[in-house]
């Protein structure tokens, strides 16, 4: 993995972090290892202290909501402050203390149903910069996988006109044994286009060149303008038909977003939920799913309602080792779509190695979030971050930047610039017309431009430059 881009002429922000949590632990590391002044503000002194110990930052153990514990993290010199704790209603009253307190962007992680239906109002009201929800930004990722049920990964950039696709290549797939371009010369038609950007091989990640020969086995992540989609799925020989059905095991918040989603979407759910009160709450919540209490690590019980017949099966209980094991056992009897939500980073290399199927880590989904906003705000005025995905246990990032002014990067034919290694631009989306460019392309004044790097840390379209 290469270092992070340095940026001198860019001041790091002051952020404040409030909660220490698996998303608070995810922050405080990727924001500081970006050069950023955090302070980390928790009630457990424990946590506080491990994480001050493993990261240079500042830790003040109290109430995030107090003002003396603000006043203590410098809140009025403060860019950015961040709450995270598991409380909704500590966020955001820790939101609305800062926003009186100093003049500084704040976010806050809001979980619960009730309060994302009215999402609109709290940021007005409460001038927050940005409310996110992990459990409901978790099921929207899910959905997308029922669209595509053999991808392993499915990431929407350009508002939904362009998609990056991970895709494990079995052998005798048209993929294997090519070169990228022999695989570009054989395509049916010159206007339609496929770029594929990052490859993994044996637990190394790669951003691909022409030569660059695909073997089985291959885990590969392609872009395609979604106009596109039907034609090149068909030629990959990857299933685009929407699921049918579902089985969820686990009926928590998770559960209830995504069941929202696929009932939407014309997909019958099926929740197993071991606590009584909570399936009536769920029956009431989602009239439209069936709804069964018992455990859903019961072998005779998933038989008994179905799983080896289901054409998706996702795991969502609040343990990442029963969601593991269930996605094992459902691979094990069937030829479900199955997706696994873990919870801990821990053990990447095991868990890769499982046949899991498409996994969801909720913690990275919400910082990612954060992190493209906090880059956003400190590069310069030329371009911003607009969207932003890690790919690989954080080997590569993909990112799309907004250009709203010229800079060294703009109006010069791809061909004729220095750009680093590892790094592929592409797409350039124009107007609404998203271009896998040729080095004949020019990058302009109100493009979006979607790079892919194992390089990390860019906070700026001029950081791609050698």
């Amino acid at each position: 993995m290469f270092g992070i881009s340095k940026n001198h002429d860019k001041p790091p922000l002051k952020i404040i972090i409030v909660g220490a949590g698996k998303v608070g632990r995810t922050l405080v590391e990727q924001l500081s290892k970006e050069g950023n002044e955090v302070t980390l503000i928790d009630k457990d002194p424990e946590k506080v202290e491990s994480l001050t110990n493993l990261y240079d930052v500042m830790g003040i153990v109290g109430n995030g909501a107090s003002y003396a514990a603000q006043m203590q993290a410098d809140i009025q010199s403060t860019d950015l402050l961040i709450a995270v704790t598991d409380s909704d209603e500590l966020n955001l009253l820790t939101c609305t203390v800062a926003k009186r307190v100093g003049d500084c962007s704040v976010i806050a992680r809001v979980r619960t149903p009730d309060y994302s239906e009215e999402v609109s109002y709290l940021r007005e009201k409460l001038g927050l910069t940005m409310i996110i929800n992990p459990e409901l930004e978790s099921a929207r990722e899910m959905a997308r996988l029922f669209y595509l049920p053999d991808a392993l990964e499915v990431n929407s950039f350009a508002h939904g006109q362009a998609e990056l696709v991970k895709l494990k290549v079995p052998a005798g797939h048209i993929l294997a044994g090519l070169t990228l371009a022999e695989f570009a010369h054989n395509l049916p038609s010159h206007n339609t286009k496929l770029l594929i950007c990052a490859v993994e091989r044996d637990g190394q990640v790669s951003i691909p060149n022409g030569f660059f020969r695909i073997q089985p086995g291959d885990i590969v992540s392609f872009v395609l303008p979604r106009r596109d989609r039907r034609a090149f799925l068909k030629l990959l020989a990857i299933k685009h038909a929407t699921v049918k059905d579902c089985m969820i095991v686990g009926g928590g918040r998770s559960a209830y977003y995504l069941s929202r989603q696929l009932i939407h979407m014309g997909i019958g759910v099926k929740i197993i939920e071991r606590d009584a009160k909570r399936c009536e709450e769920l029956s009431v919540l989602l009239p439209e799913a069936v709804i069964i209490n018992g455990d859903g690590t019961d072998e005779g019980l998933l038989k008994e309602e179905g799983i080896e017949s289901v054409d998706s099966f996702v795991s969502l209980t609040g343990i990442d080792e029963q969601n593991i094991l269930l996605t094992l056992h459902a691979r094990k009897i069937s030829d479900t779509k199955v997706i696994t939500k873990v919870n801990r980073s821990n053990f990447h290399d095991v868990i890769n190695d499982l046949d899991l199927g498409s996994i969801i880590y909720p913690r990275f989904i919400t910082s990612e979030a954060i992190i493209a906003y906090a880059r956003a705000k400190r590069a310069s005025i030329s371009s911003n971050i607009e969207t932003l995905y890690h790919m690989y246990d954080y080997r590569v990032e993909a990112i799309e930047f907004r250009v709203d002014s010229e800079s060294r990067a703009t109006n010069i034919p791809l061909k004729d610039l220095k750009l680093k290694d590892s790094l592929m631009i592409a797409f350039i989306n124009r107007g609404t017309k998203i271009s896998l460019p040729s080095g004949d392309d020019t990058i302009q004044v109100g493009d979006t431009v979607m790079v892919v790097t194992t390089h990390t840390g860019f906070k700026d379209l001029d950081d791609i430059l050698a």
